[in-house]
């Protein structure tokens, strides 16, 4: 708004996550409503590493940065980052190298992806895994340089799917490469409901590992 002129060297933490029990007031995911302001940067870390080093780098940064954690990212154990280490923001992290599918996700879906991949890798299906780990700006030229190898897309988060960060992807992906798809990009999110307090309702509303891999199979065999 100032044209450059005025920085907010800003950085907000806070966190989210479901499975605590913590209902919607605390456990729901709202990084889309700020991914959607212009300038706003959105990082959401899944190991440590990535959250010692994106830390660095959003107290460094000169404007605003929401920095989103997870709850059951204190239990998560990692290698400690070497001091002073900086992430830059807006530079996603390729997880796992593949070449039969692409699976995109940050934050929570980090501790899952990989499970589903390892499994399916038995079966000698090869997914790369993308930690996007700032959601706002998207690192497409590493989302994209994968897809162009795989040609086949499953986007996963804990939020919402509608209007959410993988709708986001998604359009991005079919705009930039629809002749170079396989099959049309897969979305695993949540359900669209705030986060339940009761303990039952709250595991309904996750998506689940099986729901990751019918996303991935579905990409090898599209209706």
């Amino acid at each position: 708004m100032s044209g450059g002129q005025t920085h907010v060297p800003m950085v907000i933490r806070t966190m989210t996550g479901s499975g605590f029990q913590n209902g919607g007031q605390h456990s729901d995911f709202l990084e889309a409503w700020f991914c959607h302001t212009p300038g706003m940067k959105v990082v959401m870390p899944s190991n440590p590493e990535d959250g010692y080093g994106l830390l660095r780098a959003a107290i460094d940064d000169p404007d605003p940065v929401l920095f989103v954690e997870h709850l059951q990212s204190y239990r998560t154990q990692g290698s400690a980052p070497q001091r002073g280490t900086c992430i830059p923001i807006g530079k996603a992290r390729i997880h796992r190298p593949g070449k039969d599918v692409t699976v995109i996700g940050y934050s929570r879906s980090m501790m899952d992806i990989p499970v589903v991949a390892t499994r399916l890798a038995e079966e000698g299906i090869d997914c790369e895994i993308i930690d996007l780990r700032t959601v706002s700006p998207l690192d497409m030229q590493t989302v994209l340089a994968s897809v162009r190898k795989t040609g086949r897309v499953v986007i996963v988060h804990e939020a919402v799917k509608s209007f959410g960060v993988g709708a986001e992807l998604s359009a991005r992906i079919h705009e930039s490469l629809f002749r170079e798809l396989k099959a049309p990009v897969q979305r695993v999110a949540s359900v669209d409901c705030p986060v339940p307090y009761s303990p039952p309702l709250e595991q309904a509303y996750l998506y689940t590992h099986a729901d990751i891999e019918t996303a991935i199979r579905a990409t090898f065999n599209p209706s």
